[in-house]
């Protein structure tokens, strides 16, 4: 059976080259040229290209992101599309993989890769990272599987990974759960499956949510700021188990009152929200008022999953709900 893998390039790391002018990295490649360095690709799959942008990863707004899961819902519809695969840049690849995750409902494999490496350094990364992405994505075992990662020869799930390190080249890493498999001789290995999945129908998002990161002695003003800012939803990256300091709850409860959904997540690396402590700020504290609480997210997917459930309802049932679906109680 014939593989056809749609590779949509959006620029990153692995679409850039050292300026001799600024000695610096800076988007240089386009999709032909980052193919051109895989070497007997057409001995596993027939590649089509799309050039959808090319922009460092912070330069990826949550438009462009929405842009893009409707590129991939288009083409991953398609007949003779076995699987689709995106590169990006790794500073925000987690939350755009996220997003897709949340987004798409589909068997077929959409896999998000990059690399850590520009093209000018020893040691170019991305021509690995793509050809085990093509392994993936044409291998039986990657079907519903949703949204996956694959750096290193390791392969995560979009739901679960996260960039650990600035510079390594194994930075992608799923500290709670491990990763789903490996790359290994061109075959993807398999080693657990996605037990449950969360899809959000919508095809618009609030961008107007913030994340704050709660440090000892932070006051209500900040939560003030952006209520007064008009912002539609509040995450908070929690101390340890889920707590606040006591001088955010004022804030909290505000923000809350005038129908701005707070969620919660921990500032830690690893690890669950749970309303375990009663004190004022505590877990139970923080619940009985109204926070929403994130389970093991991380403060940058939470973020990505409020703005999507917010594009879909203002309910603050539903978006309860939405945000806390699976999240263990």
């Amino acid at each position: 059976m014939s593989h056809n893998v749609l590779v949509i390039f959006t620029g990153g790391t692995i679409a850039m080259t050292i300026d001799p002018q600024i000695h610096a990295a800076i988007p240089s490649l386009n999709a032909d040229d980052i193919i051109s360095t895989i070497t007997n690709i057409k001995n596993y799959a027939d590649i089509e290209v799309m050039n959808f942008c090319n922009l460092p990863s912070p330069h990826i707004s949550p438009k462009i992101m929405m842009e893009l899961a409707e590129v991939v819902k288009k083409n991953i519809v398609r007949e003779d599309i076995t699987g689709i695969i995106i590169t990006h840049g790794t500073d925000t690849l987690e939350e755009t993989a996220y997003l897709l995750d949340l987004l798409i409902d589909n068997e077929k494999p959409v896999i998000v890769v990059g690399s850590m490496r520009n093209y000018s350094e020893l040691g170019y990364d991305g021509s690995s990272n793509l050809s085990a992405a093509i392994c993936t994505a044409i291998s039986p075992k990657a079907k519903n599987k949703g949204v996956l990662v694959v750096m290193n020869n390791e392969v995560n799930s979009a739901s679960e990974v996260t960039k650990t390190n600035t510079l390594s080249l194994d930075t992608f890493k799923s500290p709670e759960f491990g990763p789903l498999g490996i790359v290994d001789n061109d075959e993807f290995i398999f080693f657990k499956d996605i037990i449950t999945r969360q899809h959000i129908e919508t095809d618009r998002i609030e961008t107007k949510v913030a994340l704050i990161k709660c440090v000892p002695g932070l006051e209500s003003d900040i939560l003030d700021f952006y209520i007064d800012s008009g912002y539609k939803g509040i995450v908070l990256e929690a101390l340890g188990r889920g707590n606040v300091p006591p001088t955010m709850m004022p804030g909290i409860i505000r923000a809350i009152q005038n129908n701005i959904p707070v969620a919660m997540v921990s500032r830690c690396y690893t690890g669950r929200v749970y309303d375990t402590y009663g004190y004022e700020g505590g877990g139970r504290n923080l619940r009985e008022v109204g926070v929403l609480f994130g389970g093991y997210l991380p403060g940058q997917k939470a973020r990505i999953k409020l703005m999507l459930v917010l594009g879909k309802t203002n309910d603050l049932n539903e978006v309860k709900s939405l945000f806390e679906y699976n999240i263990g109680k």
